[in-house]
């Protein structure tokens, strides 16, 4: 891994203008300007808009009860019983790992970002991409999925990969993150899963239904199911069309150390706010954990609630520890995109200006 790519025998190429023309819209996408433009000016009805917002306010006011509830057994109230439960952090030795921690996922998830746009868009260096990624983490404050659309108009402005084609990569590091997140939550229940509450031998079924679905997924992508569907020359399937199965395979491994690292880093992080948990327990906790950080909640309600309800007779130390430890990492890799910032105006508005 470094600044030149080195091919991989056997992979499908797939060179941004190579075998077909730039920019061309394949079946049902945006052809002209006018429609493109038609399709940003789509808005999302108010409720859509605003069910991230009703969610996060329900997650932080049941939060508030629970602590409120825990504070006035100890004859306190909600607020000065979480600002003790802040109080007695060593935020010295929580910092020393969690600043280390974000680090090193911002670079595995450059990697991702990186092996995947060479597969199946252009040839771009991993120092290339590191600009790209980092920059969509600002965005990613707000929404994370909404960051992956940031790096696809950064690669097409920059780098001329078509705009459908590059957010079907985007797609695929999506497709690939659910499975990843899957295979260790089944990892974990398989280690840990008498020691874990009930619902979690859901994970079973959940699993089983998800082989079953992803068999049929690249049976489709292959030809052999529906071999006349037109579905599948899309350009915004372009990558999953490209795939075979062991590119999956790839993804899931190159992803691993980061959540393998998190489990390490959660641990001992949850003992520093009065919480215990096995490095099995986390293995089994975290990738749940990790999909509620990503459902589009300001401040990631969803996962900080969640923390809650593992730790259900300290809920204050859940939710304290939830609170800064998810958002603490959305804004650090923002602070690490605000480094890549000149050099990415630099490169998209110079783009345009010599256009």
């Amino acid at each position: 891994m470094g600044q030149h790519d080195h091919h991989i025998s056997g992979e499908p190429r797939s060179e941004a203008g190579a075998g077909e023309p730039r920019g061309e819209a394949g079946p049902g996408e945006p052809r002209s300007e006018g429609e493109a433009s038609d399709v940003k000016k789509l808005k999302l009805p108010l409720w859509q808009r605003s069910l991230p917002w009703v969610v996060t306010i329900a997650c932080f006011a049941y939060l508030y009860f629970r602590i409120e509830a825990q504070a006035a057994r100890d004859g306190s109230s909600a607020v000065p019983y979480l600002a003790n439960v802040f109080a007695d952090v060593s935020w010295t030795r929580w910092l020393a790992l969690m600043v280390p921690y974000s680090i090193f996922f911002f670079l595995i998830d450059s990697v991702v970002v990186w092996r995947i746009i060479n597969w199946f868009n252009a040839r771009i260096s991993y120092r290339d991409i590191l600009p790209i990624r980092g920059s969509a983490y600002i965005i990613s404050i707000l929404n994370e999925q909404v960051g992956k659309g940031v790096m696809a108009v950064y690669l097409n402005r920059r780098d001329g990969v078509p705009g459908w084609q590059v957010g079907s990569s985007m797609l695929f590091i999506m497709f690939c993150e659910f499975y990843y997140l899957l295979m260790w939550a089944l990892v974990g229940y398989a280690l840990q899963g008498e020691t874990l509450p009930p619902d979690f031998g859901m994970i079973r079924w959940v699993g089983a239904g998800a082989v079953a679905f992803f068999a049929v997924w690249l049976l489709y992508f292959r030809g052999v199911i529906a071999p006349a569907s037109q579905l599948r020359k899309r350009h915004l399937l372009h990558a999953f069309s490209q795939a075979r199965w062991w590119h999956y395979g790839v993804i899931v491994l190159l992803r691993s150390p980061a959540l393998l690292s998190a489990v390490v880093v959660y641990t001992l992080a949850l003992r520093l706010f009065g919480l215990e948990a096995s490095f099995l327990e986390l293995l089994a906790y975290l990738p749940l954990i990790f999909f509620g950080a990503a459902i589009p909640t300001p401040m990631r309600a969803a996962a900080i609630t969640l923390w809650s309800f593992l730790y259900p007779e300290n809920p204050a130390q859940a939710t304290a520890f939830g609170l800064v430890q998810h958002n603490f990492f959305i804004f650090f890799n923002a602070a690490i995109g605000l480094v890549f910032l000149r050099r990415a105006n630099r490169e998209l508005f110079s783009k345009q200006q010599s256009a």
